[in-house]
């Protein structure tokens, strides 16, 4: 049985705080001895100062309700604060992709997961930044970060991953290789590339894997360019490119592991950062080691096993 000394704040937005799922999490969770807040968000900037304030006050654990936006927001507040490592970052997948979420394996069943952060053991998991933002997942440019900023939200409620695929059909014709220059540790790069990804973790835009190898815990973040090609075979590299791995392997893409590089374009350049808009003429990346602790399940894409 569980002591009531150990305690939860959920962040959650009106929607999702209302969600009868959740309810009966908080209430299945609270039955069995834990001490469960919910803190409901107003604006942008809500959920990382919960996440702070938290923190601060010595919960064992700080539960985004949400999608990658809540993920990224809850994040970014706990790793300004400092976050001790007694606090644990938890997740409870409510948006429209979950790309973090399913990405680590994460149950999709509410009381499932809120019991796996009140009774698991947390372990260190790295973060990442990118000039003054904190990220955990994917950052993408190119055309699919076009796709993903322009396709309407009701569609991507509709129909989930797949209205990522029908807005790419849809923009087919528009397909153009970006202009970019890419300095890393013992790597530089500069051409043209029709997509490219920085990872902490694996997985962007509805679950294509972009970054496969990404691990989330090895104080790394992953680089996937995807070059200019004749355009007879960028169709095909992009089709097989978002199909789940195991998958063809294509000698043009360029894979790199790095601690930090930066990557610049002419005029600026927008990326989608855990699924966030974000627009820069030049944007540094770093991995934060060891930043944030988060409850696993067997199978979670880390080096360390337990």
């Amino acid at each position: 049985m569980a002591t009531v000394t150990r305690s939860l704040s959920i962040i959650a937005n009106g929607k999702t705080a209302g969600d009868p799922r959740l309810r009966a999490a908080v209430k299945t969770v609270r039955d069995r001895g834990y001490r469960v807040a919910v803190s409901v968000t107003w604006e942008a900037g809500d959920a990382a100062r919960f996440a702070a304030e938290a923190s601060q006050r010595g919960c064992d654990a700080v539960v985004a309700a949400g999608g990658d936006g809540a993920v990224n927001e809850v994040a970014g507040g706990l790793v300004a604060a400092g976050t001790p490592t007694g606090c644990a970052m938890g997740v409870l997948p409510m948006g429209t992709a979950n790309d973090f979420a399913k990405g680590c394996g994460l149950p999709s069943d509410l009381t499932a997961g809120l019991l796996a952060i009140a009774e698991g053991v947390p372990k260190p998991i790295d973060a990442g930044r990118v000039n003054d933002r904190t990220f955990v997942n994917v950052a993408t440019g190119g055309f699919g970060t076009r796709v993903t900023v322009e396709t309407p939200p009701e569609v991507k409620r509709l129909l989930g991953r797949v209205a990522y695929l029908v807005a790419g059909v849809a923009r087919i014709g528009q397909l153009q290789a970006r202009e970019i220059a890419v300095t890393a540790p013992d790597f530089q790069w500069q051409g043209r590339t029709y997509v490219f990804a920085v990872g902490n973790g694996r997985q962007a835009g509805g679950g294509f894997q972009l970054c496969e190898h990404a691990l989330l815990d090895d104080g790394l973040l992953d680089l996937m360019i995807v070059p200019d090609v004749p355009y007879d075979q960028v169709l095909t590299l992009l089709r097989d490119l978002l199909q789940p791995p195991p998958r063809a392997k294509y000698d043009a893409i360029i894979y790199r592991q790095v601690p930090r590089l930066e990557i610049s374009a002419a005029g600026g350049l927008w990326m989608n950062l855990d699924g966030e808009p974000v627009y820069a003429e030049r944007l540094r990346f770093e991995a934060l080691p060891a930043r944030l602790s988060l409850c696993l399940p067997p199978g979670a894409p880390v080096k360390t096993a337990g």
